[in-house]
């Protein structure tokens, strides 16, 4: 009894049955959630490693311009759209021989990409064939083809905390 009535007072068996079965569902389901909860397996984190890559290049044939080093760490992009490389490096020309690096990069595969910018345009210049009149250079020094150097032939992997690379200028 509840409060002086009894507890199915006045109650058809239809609405005790819908009472009733909501009843089981609403336990049934609470201890479900409990149960599931406490199965759930523990979340692992690795902490990401990080390194740096020291881009030496050579064979600078001129004085002039700019040096723009692109790391990219995928193919889009690769290897002339800088907007989309992972990271950028823009400096002058004062020797034959120059270094870039790039400071706390994640561990992964990645390409390089540089031009020298000798008329400090912001573009590299090519020719009606579409053939560079600036220098570039890549990771791997592949063989360049039609379209360019592609980025599984470039691509290295940074698994190191210091990666050293030596890219030499090409002018063609």
């Amino acid at each position: 009894m509840l409060l002086g009535k009894p507890l199915f007072y006045n109650v058809t068996p239809v609405t005790f049955m819908k009472k009733f079965f909501t009843l089981v569902i609403t336990l049934l389901f609470a201890a479900t959630c409990s149960l599931l909860a406490e199965e759930a397996p523990p979340v692992s984190v690795t902490p990401q490693q990080f390194g740096n890559i020291t881009v030496n290049i050579t064979d600078i044939n001129k004085l002039d311009g700019l040096l723009g080093v692109s790391l990219y760490n995928s193919k889009k992009g690769f290897p002339g759209k800088h907007e989309l490389a992972f990271a950028n490096e823009l400096k002058k020309i004062t020797s034959t021989e120059d270094k870039v690096v790039f400071k706390n990069i994640p561990y992964g595969t990645y390409a390089v990409s540089i031009i020298h910018d000798a008329n400090s345009n912001g573009k590299l210049d090519t020719n009606f064939f579409g053939i560079p009149k600036e220098g570039v250079g890549v990771s791997n020094n592949p063989k360049i083809g039609m379209g360019g150097p592609k980025f599984k032939d470039s691509e290295f992997t940074l698994e190191t905390k210091q990666l050293e690379l030596m890219i030499p200028m090409r002018y063609f």
